[in-house]
């Protein structure tokens, strides 16, 4: 069986082609993820619930199971050379309980603090980074105590858990924060108030790492409909200084958790330029699916030479780009578009159903202008019932 070979430059050990990168979690990052080490000679398992997920169907085998099953993921770990994740609700102690009978280059310190709203955003503060003003609630009386320091509008959310919008309350006064008052004791979880922030507009940033050293992507400007991510216009059009704050942040997160593999960032640029952090997510990002055809190596490329040990380099964008999801219900219309839209990069995540606003594909759009191409792609009426 291939093996890891030690690196003379104190990095993580290089994986060689041949080998196997077992992922927990076969969603459409976990596909993308296997194309990508497919091209680089690695073979695939994947541990997923869904026989047939869309990573099974480009992967070499499949540990058909619960995420936390631990005896699954044991099977995994003695089948493969590396663990990876593609999205952070993995058992973190169920793969510490492996971290002996298999290489776990992101580890599991990455996952626990991207795992909790509180820790994420404590680390992010402990390295001199700015967020959105946050308190720690844990009861009603909590709740109002921090309702008075940061004031209203306000978002309560659960601290572990929760996506695109789920796990989340607005409350923009006094009479939200009633609605709440019958939530018992026992049945309010532990959660995070954040403070709202007067953006410019939403963005991210991608870095990746192998460990000790570290390449960012472009920023992009991210545009949100109904709280899911719609449209990504990459290059964000931001001042040199922006860039450089926000640049600068991610690099210095990297290096707090000694990255290994693609880390996201989502940023809220403010009027004057400056820079805070919203979340992070411990691997490739759906603001990032622009990379695969716009930038010199793409997020999944540079996640899996990271997890891999090998070198870096320093990402380029080819050609401006947006990157515009396809949700469930559009799926129809875009398949339809495919013989009528011949500069349109169709991606189709192989998913067995299309549900309402679940996320079955996307499609990057290469031209000179970001602006222009998003309003040519919402022209199509494919979008027409995002509000």
């Amino acid at each position: 069986m291939p093996s890891l070979s030690e690196s003379t430059q104190g990095k993580l050990q290089q994986l060689m082609p041949g080998s196997v990168i077992g992922i927990v979690g076969g969603g459409q990052l976990g596909r993308m993820m296997a194309l990508s080490a497919k091209y680089m000679g690695f073979r695939i398992g994947v541990l997923d619930p869904t026989p047939d997920c869309p990573a099974a169907q480009v992967a070499d085998f499949q540990v058909t199971a619960d995420y936390d099953d631990r005896s699954a993921i044991a099977e995994l770990a003695q089948r493969s050379e590396v663990l990876t994740y593609e999205f952070e609700n993995v058992d973190a102690d169920a793969l510490d309980l492996v971290a002996d009978t298999v290489a776990i280059p992101q580890g599991t310190d990455l996952l626990r603090v991207t795992q909790d709203r509180i820790h994420e955003k404590t680390f992010i503060n402990q390295h001199g980074i700015g967020t959105a003003p946050w308190r720690a609630v844990n009861s009603l009386p909590e709740l109002r105590s921090a309702l008075e320091e940061i004031g209203y509008p306000a978002v309560l959310k659960t601290d572990t858990g929760g996506y695109d919008g789920h796990g989340q309350v607005v409350l923009r006064s006094a009479d939200d924060l009633a609605r709440l008052e019958s939530v018992s004791a026992d049945d309010f979880p532990p959660s995070i108030l954040e403070g709202f922030v007067d953006f410019a507009f939403e963005a991210s940033i991608l870095v990746s790492g192998n460990g000790s050293d570290y390449v960012t992507f472009p920023i992009v400007r991210n545009i949100h409909k109904n709280n899911i991510l719609h449209v990504s216009l990459a290059p964000a059009v931001i001042s040199d200084e922006t860039s450089r704050i926000a640049t600068d942040l991610a690099l210095r997160l990297a290096d707090g958790f000694k990255l290994a593999g693609t880390l996201a960032i989502e940023l809220f640029v403010l009027r004057d330029g400056s820079v805070l952090v919203n979340e992070l997510a411990p691997r490739p990002h759906n603001s990032g699916h622009y990379t695969i055809e716009a930038c010199s190596i793409d997020q999944f490329d540079a996640h899996i030479r990271g997890i891999a040990g090998w070198p870096l380099p320093q990402p380029r964008l080819l050609s401006p780009a947006i990157m515009v999801n396809v949700l469930g219900q559009h799926v129809p219309a875009v398949r339809a578009a495919i013989a009528t839209h011949p500069t349109w990069n169709f991606h189709d995540y192989g998913k067995a159903e299309a549900k309402h606003n679940r996320k079955m594909g996307h499609i990057t759009i290469l031209g000179d202008d970001p602006e222009s191409l998003a309003d040519e792609a919402e022209a199509t009426g494919i979008w027409d019932d995002l509000k």
